[in-house]
């Protein structure tokens, strides 16, 4: 499959298709939104809010939340902030989650049945980590987001005047519900 993506990649580069997604790396709408990585949003959030290639940075992962004040996503945020221009910021999940309910002894389970030793998974541990919290979903979404919304308003690095949004995306019809 790689390899397809690929040769489409040649093409697109051939063919210039790429011209009509310049841009600048600032955003136009100094909008950042944290959302969730599912597939069902690749197009459907952009289309659900009418924006098109640099209206806005947006930051992916699994869930669209944050779940640690200094992890990758705050990085990136603090980034568009600063760096990029950045007043606003929405944190959008979704329904039909697949981070909610997440079980990270099941996910652990799934390691092992793909080949990860449990001399690695004891390392991890004996290195401090704590996987059933790293790994752990969370049980409800709605307050999932009003938790990240909190920390990001609420995070000694950002400035108070940053406007900071959070909601529910219907993954079906792309209907947006304000929580905060």
């Amino acid at each position: 499959m790689i390899e397809n993506m690929l040769e489409f990649n040649r093409q697109f580069v051939e063919t210039k298709a790429y011209e009509q997604f310049k841009t600048s790396k600032y955003p136009d709408k100094k909008i950042a939104i944290v959302t969730c990585m599912d597939t069902r949003l690749v197009e459907l959030l952009p289309a659900a809010l009418g924006i098109k290639n640099g209206d806005v940075k947006i930051i992916k992962n699994a869930g669209g939340t944050i779940t640690n004040p200094f992890d990758s996503t705050v990085r990136s945020l603090l980034v568009a902030i600063y760096e990029l221009g950045v007043d606003e910021v929405m944190i959008i999940g979704h329904t039909g989650c697949g981070v909610q309910g997440m079980d990270s002894q099941e996910m652990l389970d799934l390691m092992r049945k793909r080949g990860i030793d449990e001399e690695h998974i004891s390392l991890m541990k004996h290195c401090g980590i704590d996987l059933d919290s790293w790994l752990h979903g969370f049980d409800d979404t709605d307050a999932a987001v009003l938790e990240t919304v909190d920390l990001v308003k609420n995070h000694p690095l950002v400035p108070k005047d940053i406007v900071v949004r959070g909601y529910i995306m219907d993954s079906l019809t792309g209907a947006l519900t304000p929580l905060s």
